[in-house]
């Protein structure tokens, strides 16, 4: 199936690993051009460098008010357009509610909260019809996670969000669409299983709560994002989209 994503242009934050990493690789692969962004410049650049020709790294933070005019005019300078964002960040500090301070609360809402809506707005002044918005969330959206209470705090907000600007967005034509990991076997999953006295058991004991009894890999959920920024799913807005194994159990 030809997506359409040959020679467009996406922007994709915290791409340097993890999912967004694995989503820029899959846009490549599938023809696209992507601005890649991470707070570490040797990271970016390496992270770039390994994507190819077709990509371009940027040391940028999403709670930098600054970084989406540089981003989406770093796509414009090196690849001569701009069709889509998708906005990924790191999780924010885990705890529960008794361990998390203001200072955690705050930073996470600059970055995780905060700079999304921003690069959201940004993106929405210049895209034109058949661009394309796309968050990276948590299925902390409809079920919050035990140990991750800032996250369970941010997220729905901004799936909220997401859904309010797709509203207003769709008469433009613009999509807006929103991704929901829960296990996903990335560097931060095993961080949080990491936490726990035994590790192995925490995510043995996961994995029989996922209908497929295995965590996602990093490509899997990169296919999913390259499909839903693609022109292939032009009819697609408003919509979160659990990538999760079955882990939710709702309609």
């Amino acid at each position: 199936m030809d997506l359409g994503l040959k020679d467009r242009v996406y922007v994709i934050t915290g791409a340097t690993r993890g999912l967004g990493n694995a989503s820029a690789r899959e846009l490549v692969a599938d023809g696209a051009k992507v601005v890649i962004t991470g707070r570490d410049e040797k990271s970016v650049a390496d992270a770039a460098a390994a994507l190819g020709p077709n990509a371009v790294g940027v040391a940028a933070d999403n709670a930098d008010p600054e970084t989406a005019a540089r981003t989406i005019a770093a796509a414009r300078e090196h690849f001569g357009g701009f069709d889509g964002i998708l906005i990924s960040v790191g999780g924010p500090a885990p705890g529960f509610v008794a361990d998390n301070t203001d200072e955690q609360w705050t930073a996470a809402f600059e970055s995780v909260f905060l700079g999304a809506v921003r690069l959201a707005r940004a993106a929405a002044t210049e895209l034109g019809e058949g661009g394309v918005i796309g968050f990276v969330l948590s299925g902390s959206v409809h079920e919050p996670i035990p140990g991750l209470t800032i996250s369970n705090g941010l997220r729905p907000g901004l799936a909220g969000f997401a859904k309010s600007l797709a509203d207003e967005l769709g008469p433009r034509g613009i999509r807006v669409v929103g991704l929901l990991p829960a296990r996903i076997d990335t560097d931060r999953v095993r961080e949080l299983d990491g936490l726990s006295a035994d590790p192995a058991a925490t995510r043995a004991g996961h994995e029989s709560r996922i209908p497929l009894r295995r965590y996602g890999t990093p490509e899997e959920f990169g296919r999913t994002a390259a499909f839903l920024l693609s022109p292939a799913a032009s009819y697609l807005t408003g919509v979160m989209l659990p990538v999760d194994g079955g882990a939710r159990h709702g309609f």
